[in-house]
């Protein structure tokens, strides 16, 4: 995954073609402009100070290095500030969404802090492009930034800490426009396929390049950026860092990013996200999960939609199939002979042994749900390690690389049994 990484992150001497469309198609509404001539390495004018932005730019544009990041030189003229900042968290919290007990607890201090936190030129742009072109990134942007900073108060954060909180979150995507839109629009997390997984992989490392590189906000925020999808056991991206490798910001923002993608499914309950935080030990710092789950105790109790039958049915077959991958996985390693399959085996191995003693811990290998106290609760259990169970498969593939057919097809006979449906 590092090489991969390596090898789409950019510089920021070229345009980026995405980023570049997308603050283009953002001008048609907002007033973004060169807020200083545009110059090639070779000196030659590209674009004069305060002209709009426009078509002809990006042709000029095309494969020309820069003497600045684009970026930095273009201003949103009538773009986001503190103050829409303040009014995205209020429109916000006059919402009902299960994160509402949440934040609601500190409204106050949240809005007080939002209209003084610092909006640099480069993260104005990016922000009002977003805004306009990606409401719904933008939006995520803003829950991220109120749920990141509500469970740093709860947790009795210092100032300086709940500023970083609340920057980390609102700028923890913007990485994504510099992918294509198509792979930017999924959730990374559970419902899209290799390919696109592979591109969004790389999106927390180019945000944490925009804002070391082109800003001047505090190094901690450019690290929980680049932490927001690592996990504390190594099954995340796009380092696998483990533990105490990640930043008390990057384990916050991990799992704020992991709440928010749970609850963007639909009707789903804050429960789910707490069972998701908490499915496979290890993955999360409790010391933020269990503010989640605090709340949800005070909530009421989901209901499970499906019988206590299909539901042993369904934990039956997943326990099965784990079984199975996890022998089938073992068996071709110790007949794989070149590294590449070797090492994505190897994860596999690791990644089937973390949802199985998830698995075991829950109980629920052993557990009849007809005599379950909160069938809701194993109905969850048992379809976030559905949704584990295919991210390895991802994740896998993602670690092979580029293989021999024979390689190839042994892995995808692998895969295969990695799969649940229904």
């Amino acid at each position: 995954m590092k090489s991969n990484t390596a090898a789409i992150a950019a510089d920021f001497s070229c345009a980026n073609q995405h980023a570049l469309a997308t603050i283009l198609d953002a001008s048609q509404t907002q007033s973004i402009i060169a807020a200083r001539d545009i110059f090639d390495i070779s000196g030659t004018k590209l674009w004069a100070r305060d002209l709009p932005v426009s078509q002809a730019l990006q042709r000029k544009l095309l494969d020309r290095q820069l003497r600045e990041p684009l970026e930095s030189c273009l201003k949103a003229a009538d773009g986001v500030t503190a103050h829409t900042l303040v009014e995205a968290i209020e429109r916000l919290l006059k919402q009902p969404t299960p994160l509402t007990a949440l934040l609601h607890a500190h409204a106050d201090t949240l809005l007080r802090e939002a209209a003084k936190l610092p909006v640099h030129p480069v993260a104005q742009l990016l922000l009002t492009a977003s805004r306009s072109s990606r409401p719904a990134a933008y939006e995520h942007a803003i829950q991220a930034m109120a749920l990141n900073g509500a469970l740093m108060l709860a947790q009795g954060g210092k100032p300086t800490d709940l500023r970083i909180a609340m920057l980390s979150g609102l700028l923890h995507d913007l990485g994504e426009m510099y992918i294509a839109p198509e792979f930017g629009e999924a959730d990374a997390e559970r419902t899209v396929d290799v390919l696109t997984y592979q591109q969004l992989v790389v999106h927390p490392h180019v945000g944490q390049l925009l804002i070391a590189q082109l800003t001047d906000y505090p190094a901690e925020v450019a690290r929980a950026i680049a932490e927001h999808h690592e996990r504390m056991d190594g099954s995340g991206y796009p380092h696998c860092l483990r533990g105490d490798q990640l930043s008390m910001h990057g384990r916050l923002l991990a799992v704020t990013e992991s709440t928010l993608a749970t609850l963007s499914e639909p009707a789903a309950p804050l429960s789910r996200a707490s069972i998701a935080l908490r499915v496979v030990p290890g993955e999360y710092d409790l010391r933020w999960v269990g503010l989640i789950t605090q709340v949800v105790r005070q909530q009421p109790t989901a209901t499970a939609k499906r019988t206590a039958e299909e539901l042993q049915e369904r934990l039956t077959k997943l326990a099965e199939v784990m079984h199975d991958a996890s022998t089938a996985t073992a068996t071709l390693r110790r007949e794989a002979t070149s590294a590449a399959l070797k090492d994505a085996l190897t994860l596999t191995e690791h990644l089937l042994a973390r949802l199985q003693g998830g698995l075991m811990t829950s109980g629920l290998w052993s557990i009849d749900p007809v005599a379950a106290p909160d069938a809701a609760e194993v109905e969850a259990v048992e379809g976030e390690l559905r949704l584990r169970l295919r991210r390895i498969e991802r994740a896998v593939r993602l670690r092979a690389g580029l293989l021999t057919d024979e390689d190839a097809r042994r892995l995808d006979d692998l895969c295969r049994q990695l799969t649940l449906r229904g």
